[in-house]
Parts: C-alpha cells; structure tokens; sequence
C-alpha cells in the first residue's frame, strides 16, 4: 500500500511541476493585474522614446541587383532613429538613400520597426526569474511606410539638431554630405503590434493605431518600465 501511495504522491508531484509553468503562456484578458492596451500603449510609446536604435525590416523586389531568387524575402537589419517627429509616435529616421531597406522600400516594400526594452543596468532583483527573463521584457513592432520630412517642418521642429543629440556621429551623413545622399524622414505607422510578456501578466496582441497616437507625453514621461526607477508592479492576476 505504501509504495502505491508514494507512486501517486510522485505522479502527481511531477504533474505539477510540467504544469506550474503554463500560466505564463496564457493570455487571458480578464485577469485582474493585465495592463491594458491603452497602458500597453504607453509602454510601447515609453520604449520608444528610451530608445533609438531598431531592427528595419524590409522585402526584397521582384527585380533587384544581388542573388537570385531574393523576390519576397525579408530582411531585417539595425537602424538608427530617434523621436523627433511632431507627429506622437512616429519615428525619426535619416534615411541614406543607398541603404538596403529604403531601396527596398522605394520600391514597394512596406517597413517594420522593431524594438525591445533593454532594463536599466542597475535595475532592482527581480521578483522571480522571469523577470528580467528577455522572453518576458516588452517589445514590439511597427508597421508602416516611409514619408519624407519637409525642409519646412526640419527647420521649425528643429529635427536635425534633434536626431544628432541621440546619434552625435551621425552628422556625417546628414543630408547634403559629400559620401552618401541623405534625407530626413518618418515612419508612418499603420500598425502597432505588441508583445508585452509572458500572458499571465503582459498583452498580447495588436494596439489600434488611434490608441498609440492617443499616448500624450506626459503619459510617457510619467510611466516607468520594470527595472526603472519607480516602477510599481501592478497587483498579481494570481
């Protein structure tokens, strides 16, 4: 009797142990502690100003100078931007015209941008060891097309002396450069898709493109990632 009883404990002890990790993989909306997209959209908004380097990431065209074979591939490569556009949420980029995603965009490609929130280097310990887990820290893509900046709306927003303060080295291709033809331009973003975390505690899914231009600075500045100082863990879904 007792080997049987030991043989039960056991199998249910391992069947708890496959099972604990699940919940991390859910994503039910109804749990209490889930941000919301609105919040999700700050936090996206957050990264995007903390941050100013993304993957781009492009198609290849039907006719192209490389191998064969490259129509409809995608390629994704690091890219400098910076939030300087007027327009809430739409990135900054100086676009060099011999690069391969604005070649490619140039020639119909729609563009992606995107981007992952890196932790402060003296972040707080984490809670458990999901954390700071890369699996479990936001991130998110952008989805759109590229739209040159007027020399107008340059000048007025000051968007060169903007892009510089983030990217100093950068002034060696600003436009007008003898090494490369350059232009200031935006990301138009269409569509905003985010990963927030594991779903026991983050959204998952896409945030309308209203709700992300709807984020008004003081919201951005306001609002603290995991890691940063003051942040506050919101209430556990558990």
């Amino acid at each position: 009797m007792l080997p049987a009883l030991v043989s039960l404990a056991l199998a249910f002890a391992l069947a708890a142990i496959a099972q604990s990790p699940q919940h991390v993989l859910s994503n039910h909306s109804q749990l209490q502690g889930i941000p919301t997209v609105h919040e999700s959209a700050v936090q996206a908004r957050r990264i995007l100003n903390l941050s100013s380097i993304a993957t781009v990431s492009t198609v290849f065209p039907d006719h192209q100078n490389g191998p064969e074979d490259l129509a409809g591939a995608p390629i994704g490569l690091t890219e400098y931007y910076a939030s300087c556009d007027p327009t809430p949420g739409e990135p900054t980029i100086l676009a060099i015209s011999i690069a391969t995603y604005i070649k490619n965009a140039r020639a119909g490609s729609n563009v992606t941008l995107s981007l992952r929130y890196h932790p402060p280097l003296d972040h707080p310990p984490g809670d458990d060891i999901y954390t700071y887990s890369p699996a479990n820290l936001p991130r998110f893509s952008l989805l759109g097309y590229i739209e040159p900046i007027s020399g107008d709306e340059v000048r007025r927003y000051n968007i060169d002396r903007c892009f510089f303060k983030r990217h100093p080295e950068a002034v060696t291709w600003r436009p007008g450069n003898a090494i490369h033809e350059s232009w200031w331009a935006r990301l138009v973003v269409q569509q905003v898709y985010w990963f927030g975390g594991f779903g026991d505690r983050a959204y998952i899914g896409w945030i309308p493109v209203q709700e992300w231009r709807g984020v008004t600075q003081e919201e951005v500045s306001n609002a603290r990632l995991v890691g940063e100082h003051g942040y506050k863990k919101k209430p556990s879904p558990h």
